[in-house]
């Protein structure tokens, strides 16, 4: 029997190992909501989804009044029933971020379990493509290091073997931000993908005169330049630049993508499991994307998005932000540049407790 007996939720805040910054925001910390499911079987399973500082209460609060009761008796194997039976009944509060983490946390468990119950891994069981995926490191690229730390940083991904690195932009003059990016290249060669990040700080005009002056530098691609609800200015933007326009980590439902994909707005599919609500609307928008002939190279969660990257025919890349170090047993392995995605069954993350319980949020 698959019936679920329990579901509890729990929420911890784990700092960052390094300082990271951007052109909006510094990331101190990441609240991470926690969903356990048991079932009548005997299987756990886990899931989660995750917040930067702020809403994390709000998301727990929404899964204990609202969410979690409503599991109890319901058969774990129905993982699509259930996330539109869950979503119908948030209706009132879609689509939005506090729903779409809820959801993720816990679509995720209800993925962990299945896998755990057919003895699989979910890069296996949500599609199988391959098990080794190329990587770009971000650690090394936020907004507040010098051009020589960003030197340092890069050369050390490439000796690595990472595939890429990602540099922050959003400097008060472009110039400054093209400057940083040229010291860059030139350290590195041509051979290792720089991708630039503007974390949404731009407006339509000043995104194209950053693209400009930006693309002597090869860039692999030009990330969130502007709001994410700006599906027009970002398909003028593209039509303005050859590099190509990625997108997705601020978005919280699949037909949001669909926009993008449509008016040619995006090149690169930057999905995120938990903003999108789980594993299983995130498979969706990797399908869809796949429809375009775009590839998928989800945001942060590297843990979680290397079995998802590894699943899909058009996965292209992990970014590598570690982050869970402290509340799990095992880290992500990468071996010659590679990320491989975990083979035990279930989701791939060997969680702590302890350590969850050291930072739990009462």
């Amino acid at each position: 029997m698959t019936i679920i007996t329990k579901a509890t939720a729990l929420l911890a805040d784990i700092a960052v190992e390094t300082d990271r910054t951007d052109a909006v925001q510094s990331f101190v910390k990441q609240e991470t909501i926690l969903v356990t499911l048991a079932t009548t079987d005997g299987i756990e399973g886990t899931g989660y989804a995750y917040t930067i500082g702020t809403g994390g209460s709000s998301v727990l609060a929404l899964l204990r009044d609202h969410l979690l009761p409503l599991l109890a008796g319901k058969d774990a194997r129905n993982v699509e029933g259930l996330w539109q039976e869950l979503f119908g009944l948030t209706r009132a509060t879609t689509t939005g971020a506090i729903t779409s983490l809820a959801l993720a946390a816990i679509d995720t468990a209800l993925w962990d379990l299945r896998c755990k119950r057919a003895g699989e891994p979910l890069w296996r069981l949500a599609g199988g493509h391959r098990r080794e995926i190329p990587v770009y490191d971000t650690e090394g690229g936020w907004l507040h290091l010098s051009a020589e730390e960003l030197v340092e940083s890069a050369l050390a991904a490439q000796r690595a073997r990472f595939s890429g690195v990602k540099i922050k932009v959003g400097k008060p003059h472009a110039a400054e931000d093209a400057e940083r990016l040229r010291a860059v290249r030139e350290a590195v060669g041509p051979n290792l993908h720089i991708m630039t990040d503007a974390n949404q700080s731009q407006s339509l005009s000043s995104a194209v005169q950053l693209a400009a002056a930006l693309e002597p530098y090869d860039p692999y691609w030009f990330e969130e330049p502007m709001p994410a609800d700006d599906v027009s200015g970002h398909a003028r933007l593209a039509r303005s630049t050859r590099i190509p326009i990625a997108v997705g980590e601020s978005m919280y439902a699949p037909m949001q993508f669909r926009s993008y994909l449509e008016s040619g707005a995006a090149s690169v599919v930057q999905v995120d499991v938990a903003r999108v609500g789980g594993i299983s609307p995130w498979l969706k928008v990797a399908h869809l994307a796949e429809t375009f002939n775009v590839q998928v190279c989800p945001h942060f969660l590297m843990e979680l998005h290397v079995s998802l990257v590894a699943a899909v025919s058009n996965g292209a890349y992990v970014e590598y932000i570690p982050q869970l170090r402290a509340v799990t047993r095992t880290e992500l392995t990468v071996r010659d540049g590679l990320a491989v995605a975990p083979d035990e069954p279930g989701i791939g993350i060997d969680w702590d407790r302890d350590a969850l319980d050291d930072r739990r949020v009462s």
